[in-house]
């Protein structure tokens, strides 16, 4: 019931997190077509718990809250460009957060559940959840767009 408690994966397992990526061509591919089944096959419990079931991973615990490489982040479970590194900053909120993020690359949805009103951040190419975006980030665009680590691969990890 209170998934949102469950400790992140170990580092070996999150090192696997969008391992399939790297064994198709994720471009080419119609993500709407994979059904759940696929992706409980594909991903590990706590990346399908987070990008499926709308979860979140604790606090602080994730592979990329302090990642500095440069590069891009890539959807974990579809491959998609979601954040370019330059945009991520250090919130202090214990998840990776980016003031922009690609165009075109995640959709903005409504969230009110847990007696909140969030905005709720998906790859708008396979639905997955990433997260959510705040209006406290700062200059030039003053999001702040928290992301599940688990929801995310860099690209130097395809």
């Amino acid at each position: 019931m209170f998934n949102i408690f469950r400790k992140t994966e170990a580092k070996e397992t999150q090192d696997k997190i969008g391992s399939h990526l790297s064994k198709i061509d994720y471009e080419k591919i119609d993500w709407s077509k994979k059904d759940e089944n696929y992706w409980k096959e594909v991903m590990t419990p706590l990346q399908y718990h987070v990008t499926r079931e709308k979860g979140t991973e604790r606090a602080f615990t994730g592979k990329y809250n302090e990642e500095k490489r440069p590069g891009v982040f890539h959807c974990s479970s579809c491959g998609q460009k979601l954040f370019n590194s330059v945009t991520k900053f250090d919130s202090g909120t214990g998840w990776p957060s980016f003031y922009d993020a690609i165009p075109e690359s995640v959709t903005l949805h409504e969230d009110n559940a847990w007696g909140m009103s969030r905005v709720e951040v998906v790859c708008s190419r396979c639905g997955s959840h990433l997260g959510h975006v705040f209006d406290d980030g700062p200059a030039p665009t003053g999001k702040r767009y928290c992301m599940n680590s688990v929801s995310l691969v860099h690209s130097d990890d395809l």
